[in-house]
């Protein structure tokens, strides 16, 4: 009975001793917040609710969670900086900075966490466009190259020209292999096509048509292959010869806006102009009492009603219009060999020099050295821009393609930012991360060993890239409808767009219309999975010169934080926002709420309207592009462009071998990026699921 009574008072005294232990601990931890106590407990609780709802795309719940932790905890720097992360992605970048710049204050400069945060200071503040040309002043210098032999062996022959490919890898032409190479961005070899069994016959420039078939001329076959997209050949285009479509000695090539093929015939001194199958349909060029003849015809470009054309002998680019009627010349000076010429987003052209990448203004004759290839006897037949900004240039002579990059670019590395962690099947880890440049432009192309994850400075067990956004084939896309008195009247347009719309989803995979937002007075989601046409073209009672296109832009982008890597508000609207466009979020807020989500802004125009600054202001800082709905070409374009752009959204999952404290412990990982001379690195905490 003693003994009973014994073990009683024991069980009772370490159940007691137990709970106070338990009260003590609580009441002593202090987590990722600091501090020890009550008012510490509490401003951990809602740090862990606010980097879940982080996690969660919850934007909003996340600030007012850090905003509440941060009453507790006032001036710790870990809530300031993810506060910042919060206003970030809401599209505040002033009051993020903000709240960086406070955290910057605390942390110190010097310290390893000080760096990293200054660093996503100074780029975030520095940047103001999205989706950059060469226009800006900025010079291009050597990060890279593409070499033609490694040690003793080679690996292709006098590249003669280059074609960016939207995966970030690259076609070079290689002359002297009689071949065609894709190579990654790591330089690595990733395919080699050399034509049919009767292989290439020196292959000189490649173009890619506007169905993504390709077209390669043959300098000694004297003739134009057309190539499947990925580089498969197909048929031929002309032969030897001195006739109509024939050719002697075809070098470069251009496609135009409406998909016409113009093959420089260097042996015959002009220019063919064919469909794109291959029909002959007129030759230009040739002196005429209106034009004195080419001497040495070698770079074309064709675009917006007209057709550069190169001489490298007469040190010239003549202009014509697609008829192949002379203009005139293109008012330029001291060119030494210009060779290829290429069109770069914004409508200037890119040109290859000699050793020099030239890039020139068509319409006012303006040339500006964008930078040097290579060193010695250098000789740059073909440069073409990358889909990560960089200018690839190949170098016959060297037998290799030298990359250049922006300065600027060089000095500030890459841009990472870990978007999102998932710990649902912890400890596998499931992390997000975006890897942009300086200017918000999407890096892709890069693959498992160009990333280095690691937590406490050890590398992760099991990395694995499970996804990569730039290969996604499809996207998700919100509707944001104009429900102005303007649109009223316009109602059949309404339809018809969405018809056109419906039609191009239909023509693609992985795609699909995630939500319908009517921007009335009180912007509201319409049901559109039973009639997208019907939801689209709505009822004329929701119309009001009251409508808010920022609160349903704001809704429609935050129907799309969670979607595919891919993703685009596209609004239909008469192209004027009204005078409450910007009542509540402004316009640069709202570039930056999509910019930095990776969300596109896409507009269709309907009725007679005009596209406004404030359209083209989004369209351009997201990579957009406006449309009217009834040109000729209908919208499809637009609407399948989306799948076509750059994503520079990764995936990984890693297993983690923390300690988590039963889910309590703060975790922290770190995300690296390389490409080339550049780099770049992230850090974040995350909780694991309580046990």
């Amino acid at each position: 009975m003693i003994k009973k009574n014994n073990f009683f008072i024991f069980f009772i005294f370490f159940a007691i001793s137990s709970v106070i232990l338990h009260a003590q601990n609580e009441l002593e931890y202090s987590g990722p917040t600091g501090g020890t106590g009550p008012a510490a407990l509490s401003a951990a609780e809602a740090f862990r609710f606010g980097v879940q709802a982080y996690n969660r795309f919850s934007y909003n719940e996340a600030i007012f969670s850090f905003e509440r932790s941060l009453s507790f905890r006032p001036g710790e720097p870990i809530i300031l900086d993810w506060l910042g992360k919060a206003y970030y992605r809401s599209g505040f970048e002033e009051t993020a900075l903000r709240q960086w710049r406070a955290a910057l204050e605390i942390y110190g400069r010097g310290t390893g966490v000080g760096m990293l945060l200054n660093s996503r200071i100074e780029t975030v503040s520095g940047r103001r466009i999205l989706l950059p040309v060469a226009d800006d002043g900025v010079r291009y210098v050597g990060s890279g190259r593409y070499p033609g032999r490694h040690e003793d062996i080679i690996l292709y022959r006098q590249p003669t020209s280059v074609l960016a490919n939207n995966d970030g890898s690259v076609w070079i032409v290689a002359y002297g292999s009689n071949e065609i190479v894709r190579v990654d961005v790591n330089g690595i070899i990733r395919e080699r096509k050399r034509g049919p069994l009767n292989g290439f016959d020196r292959p000189y420039d490649l173009v890619r048509g506007l169905d993504g078939r390709m077209y390669l001329s043959e300098y000694r076959g004297s003739r134009v292959s057309v190539l499947s997209s990925g580089g498969d050949w197909l048929f031929y285009i002309g032969s030897r010869g001195l006739g109509a479509g024939q050719f002697v000695g075809p070098q470069h090539l251009a496609i135009d806006e409406d998909g016409y093929l113009y093959v420089v015939d260097y042996g015959n001194a002009r220019i063919s102009k064919f469909d794109p199958d291959g029909l002959f349909i007129l030759s230009f060029g040739t002196r005429s009492a209106f034009f004195p003849g080419m001497l040495s015809p070698t770079g074309i470009a064709a675009g917006g009603g007209r057709v550069y054309v190169a001489d490298s002998a007469a040190k010239a680019i003549y202009v014509f219009d697609p008829n192949g009627n002379y203009l005139g010349r293109l008012a330029v000076s001291n060119l030494t060999g210009p060779e290829s010429l290429r069109f770069l987003a914004d409508g200037t052209l890119i040109i290859a020099d000699s050793n020099r990448v030239l890039q020139i203004d068509p319409h006012s004759a303006i040339v500006r050295e964008l930078g040097l290839a290579g060193t010695g006897h250098v000789r740059i037949t073909g440069a073409d821009m990358d889909k990560n900004g960089s200018i690839i240039a190949a170098d016959f002579n060297a037998g290799e393609v030298s990359v250049l990059t922006r300065f600027d670019d060089l000095a500030s590395g890459l841009f990472v930012q870990i978007r999102n962690v998932n710990t649902d099947r912890f400890p596998r880890v499931t992390l997000e991360l975006t890897v942009e440049d300086r200017l918000r432009r999407p890096i892709i192309g890069l693959d498992n060993n160009n990333f280095l994850i690691t937590e406490n400075g050890i590398p992760v067990a099991g990395q694995t890239l499970v996804s990569q956004g730039f290969l996604y084939a499809g996207a998700d896309i919100s509707l944001l409808v104009e429900r102005s008195d303007a649109t009223s009247r316009l109602r059949d347009d309404l339809s018809a767009a969405s018809r056109d719309i419906g039609r191009a989803l239909q023509e693609m995979t992985n795609s699909k219309v995630i939500s319908v937002i009517s921007a009335a007075a009180q912007p509201r989601r319409e049901q559109h999975t039973a009639s997208l046409e019907n939801a689209v073209r709505g009822t004329a009672d929701i119309n009001t010169p009251l409508w808010r296109f920022d609160l349903g832009l704001r809704l429609a982008a935050t129907d799309l934080l969670s979607a595919a890597p891919k993703r685009s508000v596209v609004y239909i609207g008469s192209g004027s926002l009204g005078d409450l466009a910007f009542e509540q979020y402004s316009l640069y807020e709202m570039a930056s709420y999509l910019a930095n989500n990776g969300i596109i802004f896409n507009a269709v125009i309907i009725g007679s309207g005009q596209v406004t600054a404030g359209i083209e202001y989004l369209c351009g800082e997201t990579g957009g592009s406006a449309m009217y709905l009834y040109n000729a070409r209908g919208i499809g374009d637009l609407i399948k462009g989306i799948a076509d752009s750059p994503c520079g959204l990764y995936s990984f999952t890693f297993d983690s071998r923390q300690y988590t404290d039963f889910g309590r412990a703060w975790l922290s990982v770190e995300a690296e990026a390389y490409l080339q001379d550049r780099s770049g690195r992230d850090n974040i905490g995350y909780f694991a699921p309580l046990e």
